[in-house]
């Protein structure tokens, strides 16, 4: 009898791992984990004369991250900007050198002539006064005619991202929501639709869309419960996560694990920054000291949030303007008041060297 128990019992093992299996969802597999800066401002600082250093020596500022195991390049992209220098062809001309240094390249549609975030996102001037309809042909057209011109130049992207943290729409007032929820859908299937026009299934980049609420689940479950609701086919979950603006890394992780386990998505941190000097931990406590060493400790503890994602799910981080003319102590840059860069590009030094 206990060799049959035996048998029974492991055949009722056997059985319910069988069935736990079959209702986990698989793991991602073959998926690259993003090690990335949005650089947007970096070829303007180098074309204006600043040098980027490592150790008091002079290096291309690719060259810096790249040494150092970045393996991906964000970059902005306004309709028809007046002082910021983040145009098509200059946008073109930094993916290109990018992409000789072997690094992949995720575009961002601002789908504006400036910055557009969860307070302000400005219809183009060349846009202004078009209704509904003609203002999903513009998108359309515009993401189509852009991706062509990428394609032409040898630097398509390889991930998309379909306007700048959406978290309440884009195209205001048109696309604002919670007012508006059936434009804003409209206009980004436009600008999806866009980007498959202007190239082929060989190399159709990856389509991402960005909210800013790294550590907040509930109003990620708002969003995207919402925004699924219309069936629009995209392959990232993107967030932004700044810590006095978006929550404890508890509440980070809690929201990582809520995003794998409910949408079954690839989750991208794609704007995270700390400072090197106090500037917004002033008044209240910091979670990490600003200071060099902080800011890299921070960096490290939130690769490691984004690692532990379920389903490896977590699929990486990109540090937003790390390389910047200002360069300087107190900014959430990667480099001091001198050029020279901070402990903070050696974070992922023990991941990518062997």
């Amino acid at each position: 009898m206990k060799s049959i128990n035996n048998y029974n019992s492991g055949s009722n093992l056997l059985i319910s791992l069988i069935s736990l299996l079959s209702i986990l969802p698989l793991k991602t597999s073959g998926q690259e984990y993003a090690i990335g800066a949005d650089l947007s401002f970096l070829k303007s600082a180098e074309d204006s004369g600043y040098e980027f250093k490592e150790d008091n020596e002079v290096k291309p500022g690719l060259k810096i991250f790249t040494d150092h195991g970045f393996n991906w390049i964000r970059l902005r992209l306004f309709h028809t900007p007046t002082n910021l220098p983040n145009n098509l062809e200059y946008t073109i001309d930094l993916a290109r050198n990018a992409k000789k240094m072997g690094m992949k390249f995720l575009l961002d549609y601002h789908y504006s002539d400036t910055w557009a975030d969860p307070g302000k996102q400005f219809i183009p001037k060349a846009w202004n006064g078009m209704t509904h309809k003609q203002l999903v042909k513009a998108v359309f057209e515009y993401t189509k005619e852009t991706i062509i011109e990428f394609s032409k130049a040898g630097v398509m992207p390889d991930m998309v991202q379909i306007g700048n943290e959406v978290i309440n729409g884009m195209l205001w007032p048109d696309g604002k929501i919670p007012d508006n929820w059936d434009n804003f859908a409209e206009l980004v299937q436009a600008g999806i639709n866009g980007v498959n026009a202007g190239c082929d299934t060989s190399n159709r980049p990856k389509i991402m869309i960005h909210i800013d609420q790294g550590g907040n689940k509930n109003r990620t479950r708002y969003f995207f419960d919402k925004f699924n609701s219309f069936g629009i086919d995209y392959d990232y979950i993107g967030q932004s996560y700044y810590p006095w603006w978006h929550g404890s890394l508890l509440d980070l992780r809690e929201n990582m694990i809520f995003m794998a386990e409910t949408y079954m998505k690839p989750i991208i941190l794609v704007e995270v920054a700390y400072c090197s000097s106090p500037t917004e931990y002033r008044i209240k406590p910091a979670p990490y000291p600003e200071t060099p060493e902080g800011q890299k400790e921070f960096l490290d503890e939130v690769n490691k949030v984004v690692l532990s994602t379920p389903y490896n799910l977590g699929a990486g981080i990109f540090w937003w303007e790390p390389a910047t003319r200002s360069g300087g102590i107190g900014t959430r840059d990667f480099f001091d008041e001198k050029g020279n860069v901070l402990p903070v590009i050696t974070v992922f030094d023990k991941y990518t060297r062997h």
